[in-house]
């Protein structure tokens, strides 16, 4: 029986990232996307400069006020997540038609039939990730596995 080679795949910081992407003034700054400090809502992502301080997904945006004050707070722009979103899945479904969508910005894919084409799945992997991340403009965590599970624990 043949050993499955599933891949998770997860962009780093999805929103914060692109913005960052698109606004360079905000590289190095902890970015919090969700809303501004004086509303009602909750934390949708910070990026890792945001998450030094202690914030983190889904925690009150008075809260991560509290705690990074100095941080850029941004309410976000879900139709331009969504047209990244959807960039990064195209690019997916080129390597495999065999391709699991988790989230946004989250999926799994099974590269069992694909792996004859690489020498190894670490070289499969660190082409996948280039090519994401070169098309792109945004890191990605990658994570081999023989499942599902196992693929996300291993992503890095």
């Amino acid at each position: 029986m043949k050993r499955k080679f599933i891949v998770h795949i997860d962009i780093d910081a999805f929103f914060a990232a692109v913005e960052v992407l698109l606004n360079p003034s905000l590289e190095g700054k902890p970015v919090i996307v969700g809303g501004l400090p004086h509303e009602r809502g909750v934390v949708a992502t910070a990026s890792y400069e945001a998450r030094r301080f202690g914030v983190h997904s889904g925690m009150p945006l008075r809260q991560a006020f509290r705690v990074c004050p100095q941080g850029v707070f941004l309410r976000g722009n879900y139709h331009l997540y969504r047209s990244f979103s959807e960039k990064f899945f195209s690019l997916l479904a080129s390597v495999t038609p065999d391709l699991e969508v988790a989230s946004l910005d989250e999926a799994y894919l099974d590269l069992t039939s694909c792996r004859y084409l690489y020498p190894s799945f670490s070289q499969a992997v660190r082409s996948l990730k280039r090519k994401l991340e070169r098309e792109l403009g945004l890191r990605v965590s990658v994570g081999v596995g023989p499942n599902k599970l196992l693929a996300k624990l291993a992503t890095n």
